[in-house]
């Protein structure tokens, strides 16, 4: 998967899950997606709750806290996520284990407002 903003970053991975706190409403949000040829692959999402621009999908299901429902969208090529300070930062999980990709990146910034992951196998900077 390449990762690229303020710097570029390859990892070495076949699936990862995004995770990151509404805005607003103060609710975390999980996505699970697979890396192939033709581009990131959204699979299961998860929340813990419903507010402003978070409609739960209606074949959703509450389990362990959480509403689960299945995403049904092309592969994304690429994926491109909003950074600024006021949102907040986007922890990327693997393997169960999470960071914040500040870690990588440094602190969300207003001069670099967003951020693109995309499959290596397709693209490549």
């Amino acid at each position: 998967m390449g990762l690229a903003g303020a710097v570029w970053a390859e990892l070495p991975v076949a699936e990862f899950s995004l995770a990151w706190q509404h805005s607003i409403e103060k609710v975390r949000w999980e996505e699970d997606y697979r890396v192939t040829p033709a581009g990131l692959q959204l699979g299961w999402a998860r929340v813990k709750g419903s507010g402003a621009g978070m409609e739960i999908p209606a074949d959703a299901t509450l389990r362990e806290g959480a509403w689960h429902y299945l995403r049904q969208v092309p592969p994304l090529q690429p994926l491109r996520l909003g950074r600024t300070p006021e949102a907040g930062d986007y922890q990327l999980c693997v393997d169960g284990r999470c960071q914040a990709l500040s870690v990588w990146l440094g602190p969300p910034q207003a001069a670099e407002p967003a951020l693109e992951l995309w499959s290596c196998a397709v693209h490549s900077p």
